[in-house]
C-alpha cells in the first residue's frame, strides 16, 4: 500500500506508520526487505547494538537485489561495512563480507565501494597469512568480491592499496595474487585467474600484469590450468591467456610447446560439438594470436589434428549446421587466424602443402571473402591468399620441353615450337586453385578486387597486398594487368592510391600502379587524370625512401605520353 500510487493519503500514510511500528521487531524487519523495504534494515545495521547490527548484515548478505537496490544499498552502508572489514572480529567480518560480496556483484555497486575504500582492506585479508588471517572459505569470499570490482570496469592504476602507493597491478601486488594461484583450492584459484582477466581486459593495465607475469615465471603454471576438470576454472585460465597472447604470444607458444597436454586440451575444447561456448571461443582466439610463423607450433598442431577439426568447424559454420549464439563470431574469426597460420609455412612444408591441397583452402579462403560483416575474417582471408599465391610459382607445372630433333638443328623451319594450350596466362604452366592455389584460375581475383572499397582499412590493405602477387617480378606482370583489367580493378586500385586511407595502402597502391603504368595503352588513359599525376607526386614528396623511388618510376611512365601534363615541372 505504500508503495502503491493510491489517491488516498490518509490511507498510505496510515499503512505507513503501521510499519514504522512494525519495525520495533527485527524479524518484521527482515520481511519488509524481503519485499522491497530496505530502509529500516539499513538502519539498523548503521544505528542498531552489535549484535543486532551482525544480524542485519548476516541477513543483507542472503537477500537477492536488483541492480539498483545494489548501488543505493552501497551507497548507505558500503562504508559502514567497510570498516566491520577493517576491525571488527572474526563474526562480524564475515557477515560484512557476504554482505559486500552481495552488493558487489554490478558494475555500478561495485564503483561505489571502490571509491569507499574496499580494496585495502579487501586485498590485505586475501594476503594475510598467520593469526589474524581468513579461513579459506572466506578468503574464497574475498576473492570473489575482488573479481566482481575488477570486472567493473574501474581504472585500477590509480588506486592505491595502502601508505606505499601500490596499485592492484604493481609487481608485488601481481606476484603475491600468481602464488596465491598456485596454492589454494579450485574455487578460490578460479576467482584469482578472474581477477587476472579483468585486469588483462583494461588497456591501461595489461602492460603492468603481462610484466609481472613474464618477472614472476608464471607462464607454465597458468598454462597447466587449461588441463583443470572444473570447467569454471578452465574458462577463466583460458580466457587469461587470450588476454595474454598478444603481448606473450611466444612465451605462451614456447610453454605450450614445452609442455605435454596442454594443446591437446585446447583442441579437444574447440572441437566440441555442442553449440559454441565462451570457452571455446577463448581458446581459438588464444591460438590465433600466437606468432603465426613459428614453424615448429605449426607442425604440433598438424600431428594434433588440428586443422581438420578447424576445417571441419568452419565448414558446419558456413553451411549453417552451427548456428546464432553470441560466441560463433570470436569462435569463426579465431577458427580462420588458425587456419591461416598453414600458409606461412607452405615454403618448407610439404605436408602443409599436401594439407592445403587435399581440403581446397584457396577455395574456402575465397569463399570466406564474402563473409559480410566480420571484417577480421575477411582481412585474414585474403592475407591467407596472399600467402598461398606466392607459392604459386612454385607449384605450378611447365610443360615438357622436349630437345629438336636433327631436323629441327639443321632446318629451321622444323624448329618451330608445338603450341601449348591450357596454360595460366600469369605463371605459365598448369594451375589450379586447388592444387597450385592460383588465384587466377580459381576466379579469386575479382573477389579480392571487390574488398579494396571496404570500409575496413586492414581488409583493404590485406586484399591489395594478394593482387600485388600477380604482378610479381617472377610472373608474367604484362598478363596479370590484363587479368585486372578483365575484372575491372583499375580503377579499384587507382581509387584506393587516390584515398590514401594509410601509410601501407598508399606503398602498396603505388607499388601496383607503377607496375600496371608500364602497359602503354594504361599509361596513355591515365596521363589525362591530374588527380592520379597529383597522387603520385604526393607519394613522391611525402612517401618512403622505397615508395619515392617507385613513384618517381610511375612518373616517368606518364612522362613517356606526348600529351604529359606537366608532373615533374610540378615536382621542381
Amino acid at each position: 500500500m505504500t508503495s502503491s500510487n493510491s489517491e488516498n493519503v490518509l490511507t498510505v500514510e496510515k499503512a505507513d506508520k503501521t510499519l514504522e511500528n512494525l519495525e520495533k521487531c527485527e524479524r518484521n524487519v527482515q520481511q519488509m526487505a524481503e519485499n522491497g523495504r530496505l530502509q529500516p534494515l539499513l538502519t539498523l545495521l548503521l544505528e542498531g547494538p552489535p549484535e543486532t547490527k551482525l544480524a542485519m548484515a548476516a541477513y543483507l548478505g542472503d537477500l537477492v537485489l536488483s541492480n539498483d537496490v545494489k548501488v543505493f544499498v552501497a551507497r548507505r552502508v558500503g562504508s559502514s561495512l567497510v570498516n566491520v572489514m577493517r576491525s571488527g572480529n572474526m563474526q562480524s567480518r564475515e557477515a560484512a563480507l557476504k554482505a559486500l560480496n552481495q552488493i558487489s556483484s554490478s558494475e555500478a555497486s561495485a564503483k561505489v565501494l571502490i571509491e569507499g575504500g574496499i580494496l585495502p582492506p579487501l586485498v590485505k585479508d586475501l594476503f594475510t597469512v598467520g593469526a589474524n588471517q581468513l579461513p579459506m572459505r572466506l578468503k574464497e569470499v574475498s576473492a570473489t568480491i575482488l573479481a566482481n570490482l575488477v570486472n567493473s570496469g574501474y581504472d585500477f592504476e590509480f588506486v592505491p592499496l595502502g601508505p606505499e602507493h601500490q596499485t592492484l597491478v604493481s609487481e608485488d601486488i601481481v606476484h603475491n595474487l600468481l602464488h596465491l594461484i598456485s596454492n589454494t583450492g579450485p574455487a578460490i584459484e578460479c576467482k584469482l585467474l578472474q581477477v587476472l582477466v579483468g585486469l588483462t581486459s583494461s588497456p591501461s593495465t595489461v602492460q603492468n600484469v603481462v610484466a609481472a607475469i613474464k618477472s614472476s615465471g608464471a607462464t607454465i603454471s597458468l598454462i597447466q590450468f587449461i588441463e583443470a576438470p572444473q570447467k569454471d576454472l578452465r574458462v577463466a585460465s583460458i580466457k587469461l591467456l587470450q588476454n595474454l597472447s598478444p603481448l606473450m604470444g611466444q612465451e605462451l607458444t614456447d610453454a605450450l610447446r614445452a609442455t605435454a597436454g596442454q594443446l591437446t586440451g585446447l583442441i579437444k575444447v574447440i572441437s566440441e560439438t555442442n553449440g559454441v561456448s565462451e570457452e571455446q571461443a577463448a581458446a581459438v582466439g588464444m591460438l590465433a594470436d600466437l606468432p603465426e610463423r613459428d614453424a615448429g607450433l605449426t607442425r604440433q598442431l598438424m600431428d594434433e589434428g588440428a586443422f581438420q577439426v578447424i576445417i571441419s568447424r568452419l565448414i558446419q559454420i558456413r553451411q549453417g549446421e552451427i548456428r546464432g549464439g553470441r560466441f560463433v563470431t570470436p569462435y569463426q574469426e579465431g577458427l580462420v587466424g588458425v587456419l591461416a597460420r598453414l600458409t606461412f609455412v607452405l615454403a618448407d612444408n610439404s605436408d602443409a602443402v599436401a594439407l592445403a591441397r587435399e581440403h581446397n583452402l584457396a577455395t574456402l579462403f575465397t569463399d570466406l571473402l564474402q563473409a559480410n560483416g566480420l571484417d577480421k575474417v575477411q582481412m585474414v582471408s585474403a592475407m591467407a591468399l596472399e600467402n598461398l599465391s606466392q607459392e604459386s610459382k612454385r607449384l605450378t607445372q611447365l610443360p615438357e620441353v622436349h630437345e629438336p630433333g636433327l631436323c629441327a638443328s639443321i632446318f629451321s623451319c622444323f624448329s618451330k615450337p608445338p603450341v601449348v594450350t591450357g596454360l595460366c596466362p600469369i605463371h605459365h604452366g598448369r594451375c589450379s586453385l586447388k592444387d597450385t592455389f592460383c588465384l587466377v584460375e580459381g576466379k579469386a581475383v575479382g573477389k579480392l578486387v571487390a574488398c579494396l572499397d571496404h570500409t575496413n582499412v586492414k581488409v583493404v590493405e590485406a586484399a591489395i597486398a594478394a593482387l600485388c602477387t600477380l604482378l610479381d617480378d617472377d610472373v608474367d606482370i604484362e598478363q596479370g594487368v590484363n587479368i585486372l583489367c578483365e575484372v575491372e580493378g583499375i580503377k579499384q586500385i587507382l581509387d584506393v592510391m587516390l584515398e590514401s586511407r594509410s601509410e601501407i595502402l598508399r606503398q602498396r597502391s603505388v607499388w601496383i600502379v607503377e607496375r600496371l603504368l608500364r602497359t602503354d595503352d594504361i599509361a596513355y588513359e591515365i596521363s589525362g587524370d591530374p588527380n592520379i599525376s597529383t597522387a603520385l607526386v604526393d607519394a613522391f614528396r611525402h612517401g618512403d625512401y622505397r615508395t619515392r623511388q617507385i613513384a618517381e618510376r610511375a612518373l616517368k611512365h606518364v612522362d613517356k605520353i606526348p600529351n604529359f601534363s606537366g608532373v615533374f615541372q610540378a615536382i621542381g
